[in-house]
Parts: C-alpha cells; sequence; structure tokens
C-alpha cells in the first residue's frame, strides 16, 4: 500500500504542469491523489479552479504513472526516499518556499529536519583565503551544536571544502544535486559523496534517474540549497557567479545571507562584495560574526564585540586552553589544564601567560586560573 501511494507521489511530481502551488491547491480543494489521476481533463480542471482552457491531460498523467512505477522500484532498490512535499520527513523549511520541489530524492539517513542548518556556497576556484574561512567557520561553528546541518552543492571549491570540513568534525553534511541520484557528478567527488553518507549525510535531488545535469538545473537546484537552511554564506564570487543565485534566492525567501568580504579589485570576492553593498548579505569574517548575526548561543555563551575580535586570533595552544576553561563551571589551576589537556607544563603556563598578557584571563591566589571573555 505504501508503495502504491509512493508510486503515486512520485508520478505527481513527473506530471507535466504540476508545480507545488498545484499540490497545495489540491490539498485546499481535498482532491486525493487517487482522484488526480482518475478525473477527467474537464471535471479535474474544474476541481482545480483552473483557468479557462487550462488542462492537465489525462495521457500526461498515465505516462507519469508509467515511469513511477520504475522510478519507486529503483528508489526501493537503492534505498532512496522520496519525499513528497506534505511528508513529516520532507524539510520544512524547503516546504515553506512556494517554489519547492513537490517530490525529493534523499539517498542516506540524514534528519532533514534539524534544529540548525546552514548552506555555504561558493566559487569553485577558490583562494587559500576563501578555503582557509570555509574551514575554521565549520570548525568554529558546527561542533557547539549537535543538532546542525551543513549544506552545499558537492562541486569543486568551496562546496567540496564545507562538505569535507563538515565531515572532519563529526556534522551531518547534505549535497544538493543537480541530476538524478542514479550518478555523481563530477565523478571526482564519488568518494566524498560515499564519506558523506558514511558519516550520517545525505544526497538530495529533485531529479529522477537517467537526468543529467546541465546549466539549467544547476541554477535549479540553487533554490534547495537556500531554502534547507536557516542562512547562506557566501564564500568568494564573482558577480556572475552560481553562488550569487543561491544569495538571491535565500533573501527573497528571507533566509539570513552573509558573505566574505575581499580586496576591492579581487574578481572572486566581487559577488560577496556586491552582496554586502547592496544590503543583501551581512558582511562576516569569522564564526563570532556568524554567531552573533545569527543570535546563537553555543554552550549558553553569549558573543559580545570583545569575544568576536579575540576569538578567530586564538591559535594552537591558547585555543585549546581558552576552549577548555570557557567549557568548565570552575577555575582552573595550571596543573589541572596541562592534565586535561596532556600539554606538557612549561607549555601550559607560556600559553598562560600569553592570555594573561591579553586581558583573555586572570590569576587568581592558589594559582588558579579564571576566563574574562
Amino acid at each position: 500500500m505504501e508503495s502504491k501511494t509512493d508510486e503515486l507521489k512520485v508520478a505527481l511530481a513527473l506530471t507535466k504542469g504540476v508545480k507545488a502551488g498545484l499540490v497545495r491547491a489540491m490539498e485546499e480543494a481535498a482532491l486525493s491523489l487517487e482522484e488526480f489521476f482518475s478525473l477527467s481533463d474537464s471535471a479535474l480542471s474544474e476541481a482545480l479552479n483552473l483557468a479557462p482552457g487550462k488542462f492537465i491531460y489525462r495521457y500526461d498523467r498515465e505516462e507519469a504513472l508509467f515511469k513511477a512505477r520504475d522510478e519507486v522500484a529503483f528508489c526501493s532498490r537503492h534505498h532512496i526516499s522520496p519525499l513528497f512535499l506534505f511528508d513529516s520527513g520532507y524539510p520544512r523549511r524547503l516546504a515553506e518556499c512556494p517554489d519547492a520541489p513537490v517530490v525529493l530524492y534523499c539517498l542516506g539517513n540524514a534528519d532533514l529536519n534539524p534544529e540548525k542548518a546552514v548552506s555555504i556556497v561558493g566559487t569553485r576556484g577558490p583562494t587559500a583565503y576563501g578555503m582557509d574561512f570555509c574551514r575554521r567557520l565549520v570548525e568554529d561553528v558546527a561542533p557547539f551544536f549537535d543538532g546542525m546541518a551543513v549544506v552545499s552543492g558537492l562541486a569543486y571549491g568551496i562546496d567540496a571544502a564545507a562538505h569535507e570540513a563538515a565531515i572532519g568534525v563529526g556534522t551531518p553534511t547534505w549535497a544538493v544535486l543537480a541530476h538524478g541520484l542514479d550518478t555523481i557528478y563530477p565523478a571526482q567527488h564519488r568518494q566524498l559523496a560515499r564519506m558523506i553518507l558514511d558519516r550520517g549525510g545525505a544526497l538530495l535531488s529533485e531529479y529522477p534517474r537517467g537526468e543529467r545535469p546541465y546549466r539549467q538545473r544547476f541554477l535549479e537546484r540553487n533554490r534547495i540549497v537556500a531554502g534547507v537552511s536557516d542562512a547562506v554564506v557566501v564564500v568568494e564570487s564573482d558577480v556572475k557567479g552560481g553562488a550569487m543565485s543561491t544569495a538571491n534566492l535565500a533573501f527573497g525567501y528571507g533566509r539570513d545571507v552573509m558573505a566574505l568580504p575581499g580586496r576591492a579589485g579581487d574578481r572572486l570576492s566581487s559577488g560577496c562584495n556586491l552582496l554586502i553593498r547592496r544590503q543583501k548579505a551581512q558582511l562576516i569574517t569569522c564564526a563570532a560574526d556568524f554567531l552573533e548575526q545569527m543570535d546563537w548561543r553555543p554552550m549558553g555563551i553569549k558573543v559580545d564585540g570583545r569575544q568576536r575580535e579575540l576569538f578567530p586570533e586564538l591559535e594552537g595552544d591558547s585555543r585549546s586552553i581558552y576552549e577548555l576553561m570557557r567549557s568548565s563551571d570552575t577555575d582552573l589551576t595550571a596543573d589541572a589544564i596541562s592534565a586535561t589537556l596532556r600539554m606538557p607544563i612549561a607549555k601550559t603556563l607560556s600559553a598562560l601567560g600569553e592570555l594573561e598578557f591579553d586581558g583573555i584571563i586572570e590569576k587568581l591566589p592558589g594559582n588558579r586560573y579564571r576566563i574574562t571573555l
């Protein structure tokens, strides 16, 4: 019975002329899937209050039913879930978008309705500056939120860097594809796709098997990248880059949009700078900027202006000690810090001295230390 229902849902998505708006009209008219496929052309047009002369022809519906049987069988064999617009497992953020896919194919066991989700997009040929920012943003934010997903498009450059950074810190990541799930593009990212699935992530697409990628489909899939998340971060893009499409879609959906600024005249920063200048994106330079913009509170800590300046500058031993002290409910001795981090006491004292000099911690009686920021 469930397979039959899946066939009807997939067939609805495959029917020529059917978009999210029409599916919502079906719900409002209390028109069942069975009725959609059984009514005459004129009766269906009347039930859906379509414009005069506007029909969803029976032969198109019958052809969609025929294709859907094979599609659902393929999905079953390969453990792909076809998620219908009104299904509980369908991404609720995406369902809010007026042009959401009628069916979203999902490979993987990820929860597509996490507490938090962020999309990270950008150029396929980034600089070291962009790659480092992408990596540090994920590493500095994702570990502090259990219910979080990192979303991108599996392309070269920033997309791949975002997926890899998420995998590196154990955060689920979703790749939104511009083709059917019977293939991977680019082929060089097949191993990355496997890692995404192995680490609790997902491959998503609105296209059935056999559909190949081309320019228009990459533009179409960008609305999914924009719609499934709370925010979109653009990391390096030309003014005509695909990431700009995603950013503009996200802005239209009412999502938070942020961009990494660059030097005037740098081609790969021109798109980000334009978004900021036109007030379509907030300027961010570090993880703390992102957290402040989203008002996300990791571990209940409020990020103020002073923390925002210091947080990205801490590296190595100083950063490890700062993170340990920030997560501790009590003041810590140098010996306790050394033992917990397995850091030689000489290195521990040296790093503590630097943090104290910078006003980030203070030394208390009994050789104990307290964080001040």
